[in-house]
């Protein structure tokens, strides 16, 4: 997968996650799992735009694990809203869980490979 496709993935799971949050009941709890998976859902298609213009090597890892954190942050509200069956609509969740998974997947193969290729340019 090339970085424009990577990109367009994450574009396509923020569109997912925002309309997860847009299903989801009024009230309190939801309002907060929402407004929460809203930021950390939609950050990582934010970030990998950063990282694609990052000034250092050092500086395009610790952007991918910004990525990595927020992706796996949306894992676990994701995970709160299922158990809670806040979202009726139980494939369209799985789905979007699904992907989450993947993209965490992405991200820390990624982490490790530019961490790891860092640490050879160094010796």
């Amino acid at each position: 997968m090339n970085k424009n496709e990577l990109e367009e993935r994450l574009i396509d799971f923020a569109v997912l996650i925002l309309e997860i949050v847009d299903m989801l009941p009024s009230n309190r709890a939801c309002n907060y799992l929402g407004s929460q998976l809203e930021r950390s859902g939609t950050s990582p298609a934010l970030n990998y735009g950063e990282a694609q213009f990052a000034e250092s090597k050092n500086d395009f890892i610790h952007k991918i694990k910004i990525c990595l954190k927020e992706l796996k942050e949306t894992k676990i509200c994701l995970t709160i809203i299922s158990r809670r069956m806040y979202i009726k609509n139980a494939d369209k969740l799985n789905s979007v869980i699904n992907e989450n998974i993947e993209l965490i997947n992405i991200f820390a193969k990624s982490a490790k490979t530019a961490s790891e290729n860092r640490s050879k340019n160094l010796n």
